[in-house]
């Protein structure tokens, strides 16, 4: 498409921009717009005030639109994250927890208080030893094999069904997939992988 070559053309001529072929004040040889500056010199500036406005925390109407757009595009937005690239999804979560070290404080604290609360002092040193194996042979089994293996509490600790116990027996090793469809729910023997 021929643009104008100067922005009193643009003007006349009605057209959103022209080119000059020279460059601008920051040495872009871009489209200028008819109503403003260099379109790169716009795109920069654009990137600059997004990322100042990603360091301030979203106003109380911004998460209100953005739990509305979530409850109405729900399907579309979990279908997008789980297409993600398994690097990029490591990448968000790391920036997740670097943003939120006190709420991550908290969930690893109130997990393991829930680890020992349900431990039962009657156990023996053996059986503790079983236990700490299961956990070694999950992070093995995530090196070998690039899947990520969690061990996972046949009955929950927490459940609105039951709540079991922190024992050997009521422990399992299997993937981190499985473990977040069981989430804390009592599964029947016969479902179990």
């Amino acid at each position: 498409m021929e643009h104008p070559k100067t922005r009193a053309e643009a003007k006349t001529t009605g057209a959103k921009f022209y080119f000059t072929g020279e460059p601008c004040v920051r040495g872009h040889v871009a489209l200028r717009k008819t109503k403003g500056a260099c379109v790169d010199c716009m795109k920069e500036d654009w990137a600059v005030d997004n990322e100042k406005r990603k360091s301030k925390p979203k106003s109380d109407a911004a998460k209100a639109a953005g739990k509305r757009y979530y409850e109405r595009n729900k399907e579309a937005v979990i279908a997008r994250a789980a297409a993600r690239p398994v690097e990029e999804k490591r990448r968000l979560q790391a920036q997740y927890k670097d943003r939120n070290v006190d709420v991550v404080r908290a969930d690893t604290s109130v997990r393991k208080r829930r680890h020992r609360e349900a431990t039962p002092k009657w156990l023996t040193q053996e059986q503790r030893m079983s236990m700490r194996q299961l956990y070694i042979q999950a992070r093995k089994m995530t090196e070998v094999t690039g899947e990520r293996y969690v061990v996972d509490h046949i009955v929950p600790l927490r459940s609105y069904e039951v709540c079991g116990l922190h024992v050997p027996w009521n422990l399992r090793v299997i993937t981190q997939e499985e473990n977040l469809k069981k989430s804390n729910k009592l599964v029947a023997h016969s479902e179990t992988p």
